[in-house]
């Protein structure tokens, strides 16, 4: 990753503010993808995070012609089997809009916890990064965790998601942490700080 930037595959803009605001004191320029001419996006077919954020790099790099650094991220429920995982996204399947897709999804979560005890609450976000060359050369990878449990009703007004759920050690949710503190905490702010040291050395 070099001074002259790295497009984000996302566009996001949730995700490209908390990239950007780790990257740009590095003096590392971060730019998102045009929502109004989105290059054809790659199939994620892959069954895990690591393996959906290189379709996703390498797939954005080859499309735009740029160093591409991508992501796949997501919630981890124990008492859920891992669910909804990778398909965190989409996990109620309905809403147009981002803001209905994570109203729908924190309804369904909160549903299918409804009945399990406050002790087998515990939860995750995942983050795995990963940055492609156009070529397809895959330049760096990192992984970043971000545990908690899951809260019976929605707390905070930061963040997006599902973070109103994921309830902290301290017992506040991931959206009541002032962005800033997110910054330096997340699972996304740990797998781009990861890529950033290994792209230094």
């Amino acid at each position: 990753m070099t001074a002259d930037g790295v497009l984000l595959a996302s566009s996001n803009p949730h995700k490209l503010e908390e990239v950007t605001a780790i990257l740009s004191p590095l003096g590392i320029a971060v730019t998102g993808l045009d929502p109004q001419n989105l290059p054809p996006e790659p199939v994620e077919d892959a069954d895990t995070f690591e393996g959906n954020a290189r379709l996703k790099a390498i797939g954005y790099a080859k499309a735009t012609g740029q160093r591409c650094m991508a992501d796949d991220s997501g919630l981890e429920v124990d008492a859920l089997g891992g669910k909804p995982g990778i398909h965190s996204a989409r996990y109620a399947g309905i809403g147009e809009t981002r803001d209905e897709r994570d109203a729908a999804n924190n309804n369904k979560l909160m549903r299918c916890m409804a009945d399990v005890p406050d002790g087998q609450r515990a939860a995750r976000f995942v983050c795995c990064m990963c940055l492609a060359d156009p070529d397809g050369t895959i330049i760096a990878e990192a992984r970043g965790v971000f545990e908690g449990t899951i809260a019976r009703t929605p707390r905070g007004e930061h963040g997006f998601g599902y973070d109103p759920l994921l309830l902290l050690p301290e017992g506040i949710s991931s959206a009541e942490l002032p962005p800033e503190e997110k910054n330096i905490r997340s699972h996304r702010a740990e797998a781009t700080r990861s890529l950033a040291t290994l792209l230094a050395h």
